[in-house]
């Protein structure tokens, strides 16, 4: 078997087995990629059967001195994946990965959008340009309702339910959920899918998607992401700020006023409550900022 072939019966295996998204499989496979790139560069003959835990360790001291933890940590989990599944086919007995250490890596809490700067961000977007009202329709889905950016491009109309107020999403690995449409995200999908979108020339294709570009097609994430860095660069907000920060500020908000850790969970759609318990820690600067400005003992 050659690194080719494995590679795209692996790809099939993600796609159908495990259901991930194209983005998924895509950087998984660049893991793979980046091992197979190595051998070939240095002329190695190891193929996916008989590649040894010595020669995988030999690519990840050799890369690690490019990359960060974090890419090292993922390259890592990248390649276990791979093997994982040759072993899952009978290919190999052993994954040359298991005795490889990954970094350690430390939580990063995320950005967080006060709501100051939330309205901020909606009030610098121009409505009476071509694609205002679809940008504030998305600011107000992303917030409103906590999406990744992926299940944002990839909503479609038949999955918004006005009469309800619900949006049903579809996540990580094809898995589906209902979240709220929020107030004003109900009120700005609605303007921009009756009175713009409704009169754009749409191509076949994208007939059902919500969100489209100039031409008529789908949006990619990285369109989202320029939109967003656009808008900011019209403010002061001096934060790292991209289409996950408003998934962040949704989850943070509710938590500040009260929601549990369990119903937040639920409607980001995380699979373990260990990731949505990152926002405990949010919460947990957040109070000690309030003790701090109103504790009388802090007040002189």
């Amino acid at each position: 078997m050659n690194w080719n072939q494995a590679l795209s019966d692996y790809q099939m295996y993600l796609q159908i087995e495990r259901g991930l998204s194209q983005n998924s499989i895509v950087n998984y496979s660049d893991d793979v990629k980046s091992f197979q790139l190595f051998l070939e560069e240095r002329k190695l003959d190891d193929n996916p059967i008989n590649c040894s835990r010595e020669r995988v360790q030999e690519f990840i001291y050799e890369t690690a001195k490019k990359l960060s933890p974090h890419t090292q940590a993922r390259r890592i989990a990248g390649l276990r994946s791979f093997f994982d599944y040759l072993i899952f086919e009978s290919y190999r007995k052993t994954n040359p990965t298991d005795l490889i250490e990954t970094p350690k890596l430390g939580r990063k809490l995320p950005d967080v959008l006060s709501l100051k700067e939330i309205d901020v961000l909606m009030d610098a977007i121009d409505l009476g340009h071509p694609q205002g009202q679809r940008n504030r329709a998305i600011l107000e889905t992303l917030y409103g309702s906590g999406l990744r950016v992926s299940e944002l491009t990839q909503l479609s109309l038949s999955n918004l339910f006005f009469k309800e107020g619900l949006i049903r999403v579809t996540g990580k690995g094809n898995k589906q959920r209902l979240v709220p449409m929020g107030t004003q995200s109900k009120k700005y999908l609605n303007f921009y899918i009756n009175d713009i979108r409704n009169h754009q020339k749409i191509d076949p294709q994208s007939q059902d998607l919500v969100f489209l570009n100039r031409n008529g097609k789908g949006m990619t994430r990285q369109m989202v992401f320029t939109v967003i860095k656009t808008l900011v660069k019209q403010t002061s907000i001096h934060k790292q700020i991209g289409p996950h920060s408003f998934r962040h500020s949704f989850a943070t908000h509710l938590l500040e006023n009260g929601a549990d850790l369990r119903t937040i969970q639920v409607l980001m759609g995380h699979e373990s409550i260990t990731t949505t318990e990152v926002y405990t820690h949010l919460d947990s600067l957040h109070l000690k900022k309030v003790m701090e400005k109103f504790h009388p003992r802090n007040i002189s």
